[in-house]
C-alpha cells in the first residue's frame, strides 16, 4: 500500500519501489557543477521531451529559490542523483542556479570554533 501523497513511487513495507539511480539513468555525474548549498529555481520555461515525475517534483519545488540540499529532501533521494535531476532541468532552461554567496573552508578553525561557541550558548 501506497503512502498517503506518495503515489507509486513508495510502499510502507517494501520502501522505495524505484531505486535511486534508476530514476537517473544510472549516471552519477551532473553535468553543471552544484554545491549542497546552490539555490536553484525554476524559469518558467518548460522542458522539451519527456522527464520523469522526479524532475516534475524538483521543478515544482523550485518556484521559489531553494537549495540542493532541500530538493534532495523533499524528494528522498541522495544528494547525487538529486543533482544529476537538477543538472538535467538546467541544461534544458528549466531551472537557474545561483552559486553560494560565500565559500569557507570546512576545517577552517575559526569557523569550527565559532561554531563550537554557538552550541555553546545555546546549552
Amino acid at each position: 500500500m501506497a503512502a498517503v501523497g506518495d503515489g507509486p513511487w513508495l510502499d510502507e513495507a517494501a520502501g522505495r519501489l524505484v531505486r535511486p539511480f534508476t530514476v537517473s539513468n544510472g549516471r552519477t555525474e551532473p553535468s553543471v557543477a552544484l554545491d549542497l548549498i546552490s539555490q536553484v529555481m525554476a524559469t518558467g520555461v518548460s522542458p522539451l521531451g519527456y522527464l520523469g515525475p522526479e524532475h516534475a517534483q524538483a521543478l515544482d519545488l523550485s518556484r521559489v529559490p531553494v537549495s540542493v540540499a532541500e530538493v534532495a529532501a523533499h524528494l528522498r533521494l541522495p544528494a547525487v542523483v538529486t543533482k544529476v535531476l537538477l543538472s538535467d532541468l538546467l541544461d534544458c532552461g528549466a531551472l537557474t542556479t545561483k552559486p553560494p554567496a560565500f565559500r569557507h573552508n570546512p576545517t577552517d578553525r575559526s569557523l569550527l570554533e565559532a561554531v563550537l561557541d554557538g552550541l555553546r550558548r545555546q546549552l
